[in-house]
């Protein structure tokens, strides 16, 4: 992908152990917030034979990353325009085999991006939620990871795992935690508190805690109307988190050495799931 001399893409992964946690609709919401701060965001819809980013914000994608592998489009022509400016990359429904990407996908995937000339600040990849070979892959190939998880201890064990594989497997040590759905900030506090303790604890790394997002029945409101939170409920408790989490995300300075999207772009030919 083209970018402008000396600019950074900051690219990070949304991840989760578990499905149903809200990882996709914080996703969306996060990519809005950094928009409102005027920074160029896209989002990839990682979920590769799962589209969801699409169904959540309501969008008409014609084509989608089937098409793309396929040779059928390049990935100027897929990508669609959300609410409030941001760029989505839409992926496919129903495609098994797009669950666990080849050699070839790979490249064929990297050389869009090397051919993209469209400007952005920000790449946010929502991925699958487990641990599967395609979310370790797109983890490994990002700049940084954020892994969502909440109060359930189903949530807290899968988040475990997921952070225990891309330490072990991949030697990735730097996490941030978001935690949703809780009743408040100390709650949202404690699963950190416990995460965090068994991360340092069995695999001898520290955790980086960007917030959290309380149980708010504007949530479910929104997604049923298939519209951003932060559009149809601006002030609703849960938005005002995104917004603060959207914040924090913005004013952190990241010196990865994955910080460029060239290295993206390395990462993901050479990751090794």
């Amino acid at each position: 992908m083209e970018i402008t001399e000396g600019k950074t893409v900051r690219t990070i992964a949304v991840a989760s152990g578990k499905g149903g946690v809200g990882k996709t609709n914080i996703t969306a919401n996060l990519a809005i917030g950094l928009s409102r701060m005027n920074k160029k965001v896209m989002i990839f819809d990682a979920d590769l034979g799962l589209s969801n980013i699409d169904v959540i914000l309501n969008l008409a994608s014609k084509y989608n990353i089937k098409h793309l592998f396929s040779g059928e489009k390049n990935l100027k022509d897929l990508i669609v325009e959300g609410p409030e400016g941001i760029q989505v990359l839409p992926a496919s429904s129903g495609i098994q085999e797009l669950t666990e990407l080849d050699e070839f996908q790979r490249l064929r995937l990297i050389e869009e991006f090397e051919s993209y000339n469209g400007d952005i600040d920000y790449l946010l990849i929502d991925t699958s939620s487990g641990i599967s070979s395609n979310v370790a892959f797109f983890c490994m190939a990002a700049q940084e990871i954020i892994v969502v998880t909440s109060a359930e201890p189903t949530a807290m064990t899968d988040a475990y795992a997921l952070i225990k594989v891309l330490f072990t497997k991949y030697q990735e040590k730097d996490f941030k935690v978001l935690v949703n759905s809780v009743k408040n900030e100390k709650e949202g506090t404690e699963v950190f508190r416990r995460l965090s303790t068994a991360a340092e604890q069995f695999l001898s790394i520290s955790l980086d805690y960007i917030g959290f997002i309380p149980l708010d029945s504007s949530v479910p409101k929104a997604v049923r109307q298939q519209r951003a939170l932060l559009d149809v409920y601006p002030e609703c408790e849960a938005s005002s988190s995104i917004l603060r989490i959207s914040d924090r995300i913005n004013s952190i300075e990241n010196n990865n050495i994955k910080g460029t999207l060239q290295f993206f772009l390395g990462g993901l030919l050479k990751a090794k799931c």
